[in-house]
Parts: C-alpha cells; sequence; structure tokens
C-alpha cells in the first residue's frame, strides 16, 4: 500500500501527546519507512481497517532514515525503522519541536543469503566482513566453486544497513565493488538470478533463497528469540509524543502486544515480542 496523499498534520509545539496522535484520531494514519517492517506495517493496517471500516491506513517504504526524516516533517504518523533513531536525528526532531518515541513491535534477524545453488552451508562472521570488505573475492576460498562473488548490500539509509555495518562489519567500510539496492526484496531478486552472489535480508525475505549458517547458527525466529543466532536486532514504530488512549493510533500501535498482532507478526515471517510474565 502506496501512500497516496499526506496526513496533514502540524509539527507539535511540544508534550507529549502531538499531532500524530491527533491524526490517528481523525480516522487517518500515515506510515513511512523501513523496508524491513514494511510487511508488519501492512499487515497491521489490513488488519486494523478491516475492523474498523471507517480509519484510511497508508504505508510506505522509503527506508528507516527516510521515515525518520518523515515523522520529523510531520509527513507521517508513524516512522517504521530497523534501527534505532540516531543521536542527530532526535537532535533534529527536538529543533522541529517532535518528540520521537520508540516502541519495539518486533525482533528480527538478518539473514545472509546465497543461491540455491550455492554449496555454502555456513560463514563465520570473520568471513562474512571479509567478503564484504573485498578480502576474500572467490567462492574457492571459502571452499566453493571457482566463482568471483558477487556481493550485494542494502543502501546506506537502509536500517538493515547500518545494523549489519554494527554486527557484522565492526564499522569497517565496504569495498568499492559492492552493489547497494534499495530494498529486501532486490537484493532477493538479485540473489535469486545469481548463482555467485551473497547478501543479506530480514527472515521474512529468505524465500528463494538459500540461507547459510553464522557462526555455526541458523537464522530461524528461534535462534533469534533465545539470542543465539548473533546477528538480530529490533524493529521499532516510533510516533510524535506518546499515543493517547482511545485513540486509533494508540490502539494501531498496540497491535504489536496483542495476540493478534503477535500472531500476524509471525504470520508474515517475524518474531514477536516476549509476552510479559
Amino acid at each position: 500500500m502506496k501512500v497516496s496523499r499526506k496526513a496533514l498534520v502540524g509539527a507539535a509545539a511540544g508534550g507529549l501527546f502531538a499531532a500524530a496522535a491527533l491524526a490517528g484520531d481523525a480516522g487517518k494514519i500515515v506510515i513511512d519507512g523501513s523496508t524491513t517492517v514494511g510487511p508488519i506495517a501492512k499487515a497491521f493496517a489490513e488488519h486494523y481497517m478491516s475492523r474498523n471500516p471507517s480509519v484510511v491506513i497508508t504505508v510506505s517504504e522509503s527506508g528507516s532514515g527516510n521515515g525518520a526524516k518523515s515523522l520529523i516533517n510531520a509527513a507521517c504518523d508513524v516512522a517504521t525503522m530497523s534501527r534505532p533513531m540516531k543521536d542527530s536525528e532526535k537532535s533534529s526532531a527536538q529543533g522541529a519541536g517532535v518528540l520521537p518515541i520508540e516502541n519495539v513491535v518486533a525482533m528480527d534477524g538478518i539473514a545472509l543469503v546465497v543461491h540455491p545453488s550455492n554449496p555454502a552451508g555456513s560463514l563465520t562472521i570473520e568471513q562474512i566482513r571479509g567478503i564484504y570488505t573485498g578480502v576474500t573475492r572467490n567462492w574457492k576460498e571459502l571452499g566453493g566453486p571457482d566463482l568471483p562473488i558477487v556481493v550485494i548490500s542494502r543502501d546506506t539509509n537502509s536500517g538493515t544497513y547500518e545494523s549489519f555495518e554494527t554486527l557484522v562489519m565492526a564499522k569497517q567500510k565496504m569495498f568499492e565493488k559492492v552493489e547497494y539496492v534499495g530494498s529486501n526484496g532486490a537484493i532477493r531478486q538479485r540473489v535469486m538470478s545469481t548463482p555467485a552472489a551473497i547478501g543479506y535480508v530480514g527472515l521474512a525475505f529468505m524465500d528463494g533463497v538459500k540461507p547459510v549458517k553464522v557462526d555455526g547458527v541458523e537464522a530461524t525466529p528461534e535462534t533469534v528469540v533465545s539470542g543465539e543466532y548473533p546477528v538480530a536486532r529490533p524493529l521499532y514504530m516510533y510516533t510524535n509524543g506518546r499515543t493517547r488512549k482511545g485513540t486509533h493510533l494508540h490502539e494501531f500501535i498496540g497491535l504489536a502486544s496483542s495476540p493478534e498482532g503477535r500472531r500476524i507478526i509471525e504470520d508474515v515471517g517475524f518474531v514477536p515480542l516476549k509476552q510479559a510474565d
């Protein structure tokens, strides 16, 4: 669901209950941001609108960084992000009279994926870093076929890229031959069509590609929950100010902790939050 029109909300002048909550109460919620969180946002939107026919929810996937900008610029009510908001973004928000409130909605593993014909079954974090820094350039160096590795990454505006940069790259720069694409789906398509490719995607985007173990651990909901899988991160929905009870926006954000919301998160391939005791 692409955003068809912009929400007419103004930047908050301060306080916890902001214009975003009022927009949600008016029967329209605009969501923008992460392509990773997109499937959750879309499924939540469909679920919520089916039960509240007067509410219109639109979902756009311009990347985590652009989601933060949209929230700061009062162009959306919810910024979906696959990384935490940066200090610089929070500072920009403060300058615009916006108070970003972090809502963790799910957990995700970043799966390293190769073409189904690739015999590679497991890579260490060090080996993956070697591929992305250009130290390792041929699959034969990793016990595979004599093929130059085609290295695919998310674009640098992506929250998934920034999580990968932190969890795998240890802030080392990717080398000049890395190809950058704009979405999880684009990485999946590139890897599906390229026998020598490697890329990384969220758990919900592994269809048609082969995930490899990382440090001997499979990328599954179970290993993400247990903490065994080393490349995992929370997923976020940010609002401008705390949502007010009784508004559509409050109910929408609250889906993540509800039984139906947890089921939806599982159905689209992500990991719901642990239930409170």
